[in-house]
Formats: C-alpha cells, structure tokens, sequence
C-alpha cells in the first residue's frame, strides 16, 4: 500500500480529478466576481508513488476581515466530517485564484512555506479564470524549492544571504506537470453527450480580437517594471547613507587619533577608547526579498506574453488557411 506521506522530491506529478477543477471553476465564479476577487481553498487526496493525486477539495467560506474567523479550526472540522463519510480527507496543499497571473508575492510564499513546513508533498494549484475565457484552461501547480525553504527558514533576506545561499528568482519556485484524469464512467459519458450534440463547431477558440488580454499583460509587466526600479532605488539610497557612513566614522577616528597623539606629546594619558556603533547607529539593510518576488514575478509576465503571442501567431495562421480554402473554386 502507497504511503500517503512522502518526501517532496518523490512527487514528479500532479494528477487532479475533473470534478476538483470543477469545484474550483465554480468556487471562482461564484465567490470572485467574475476572477476579480481572490478565491482559496484547501485540497485532498494521497501520494501514489511519485504522484501526487488530489481527488477532493472545499473553499473556505467569504468572511470580511472583522469577523472572527478560524481558517484552521474549520480546516480541521471539515476534514473531520469528510472522513466520517469515508471521503479522501488528507491535506495535500491548497489552491487560489489569481488575476493575469499576479501571484507571486509574500502571502502566497508565506502560506506555502507554512504548508511544506507541516506536509512536505503541499502544492499550491493557481488558477486564472479570466485567462481560461480566452479558450485554454489556465491551472497549474507550484511549490517551493528547497533551496528557498532553507533561506525562509532562516529569515535573513539581506544581499550577503541572497549571494550566500544561491538564490534567485529562477529557483524560488518548482512547476510541476499536472495531468486531469476523469473516470471511465465520466469518459463514457461525454462521449455519449459528444454524439448526441448536434450543435454546430464552435470556432471562437480563433478569434483574433483578443488584443486587450496582450495590453493588460503589459500594463502589469510595465507596472512590475516601476516597482523594481523603485526596489533598487531603495537600496542604491542605502548604500549612499552606508557610504556617507563609513567615511564620518573613519573621519572620527583619524581625529581621535591626532588628539590622541597630542596628549602623548603633552604627558597626558589618551583618551579611552569607545565604541563606534554608539555614536554612528548602523544602518538596518533594506530587505532584498520583495526584489527576489518582483523578479519572479516579471519572469512569469514574460512567459505569459510568450505564450499569448504564440497562440495568437497560431490562431492567424490557421484563420488564413481556412479562409484560403474557402475561396478556393469547388
């Protein structure tokens, strides 16, 4: 019997059933206004060899920030009860909705370094509803590598760590491949429900006007872009103020040398020595961990333009052959 606890390094793969995308689809729809607003909840199932299999999952329930909420006590009570039922109940990882892909930030990091830390096989599933309107499902699973759990772990974000630990944002973050499978039963099914539509073939997977999805892309890239450069002003202002720094204190400390040699000169004992960082109060270094998830972040809006222009240089290209045999003479 496959042991339902495994190392992370054992899962290569996510397999999701197709009524959990759909409880995620429809959890999406109804609780985020249409994919604007942000969706989680939890997922179920078991590691089967090096696959990690989620065959359940539930929402956590709308609640403003006022309200006395606990996500873990109800976390806990609904596996409970799912497992009175006799229903997969383990805890696998959890999903969330996104908006054009603008995921990588500190909340999710934090949760799913809380999530790894306590079950090491947790993913997190991303999905993007209003990317999935414009004809392809947009669902894939993340977690965190080990080198970047061993850096969170520690809670030093400053340069010396960053270049100590080998990290950058091409290794925060581990996509894994994710396979739906539906039951032999379901696959009958739509094959049944295939032959029985007689609904005309829907081309809209080729529409072309899909120009305001590639404009928003960029808009959030370029606004990414701000933030970066915002980020390194930050710092190029710390290492002024260090400078400036440095510069007063070796400047302090040539005079009290001077002062010293004088009263030498004079019989006189020097003057006692003291401590440098009660009179120059050292610099707290800027955080470079924001920097570290915006780079993330604008590798992802990189990639996603690639794609959206690709699929749109495919579209094309098909709509012209298609409209080239048209006119050819029957």
């Amino acid at each position: 019997m496959a042991s339902s606890r495994r190392s992370m390094d054992s899962v290569q793969s996510v397999q999701i059933d197709g009524l959990v995308v759909l409880k995620i689809i429809k959890h999406c729809q109804e609780e985020g206004s249409g994919g604007t607003d942000l969706v989680q909840g939890v997922l179920l199932g078991l590691v089967v060899e090096s696959k990690l299999e989620i065959t359940n999952c539930f929402s956590f329930p709308r609640h403003n920030d006022d309200d006395e909420f606990d996500e873990v006590q109800y976390q806990m009570e609904m596996m409970r009860n799912l497992r009175r039922v006799n229903i997969d109940h383990l805890h696998v990882g959890w999903y969330q909705s996104t908006v054009f892909g603008s995921f990588i930030n500190k909340a999710l990091l934090e949760s799913q370094f809380q999530y790894q830390h306590s079950i090491e096989e947790s993913v997190v599933l991303i999905y993007d509803p209003l990317r999935s309107t414009q004809g392809f499902l947009s669902l894939k699973a993340y977690r965190l590598t080990k080198l970047m759990m061993e850096f969170y772990k520690d809670g030093e974000f400053s340069p010396e760590a960053i270049k100590s630990s080998n990290i950058s944002f091409e290794s925060m973050f581990e996509e894994i491949p994710v396979v739906i499978k539906n039951s032999h039963l379901i696959n009958t099914l739509l094959c049944e429900m295939s032959e029985m539509s007689k609904e005309k073939p829907d081309y809209n997977c080729l529409d072309l006007g899909t120009s305001a999805m590639l404009e928003k892309g960029l808009r959030q890239l370029m606004s990414c872009v701000d933030d970066t450069a915002s980020e390194a002003n930050k710092f190029l202002s710390y290492l002024r103020q260090y400078q400036k720094q440095q510069m007063n204190k070796s400047q302090h400390s040539q005079k009290r040398q001077a002062e010293n040699a004088q009263r030498v000169q004079r019989g006189e004992n020097p003057l006692p020595e003291e401590d440098l960082n009660k009179i120059f109060k050292p610099l707290q270094q800027p955080s470079r961990l924001d920097s570290l998830l915006l780079a993330g972040q604008i590798d992802n809006y990189c990639g996603q333009v690639t794609d959206f222009v690709s699929q749109s240089f495919g579209k094309l290209l098909m709509s012209e052959g298609l409209q080239d045999d048209s006119q050819k003479p029957q």
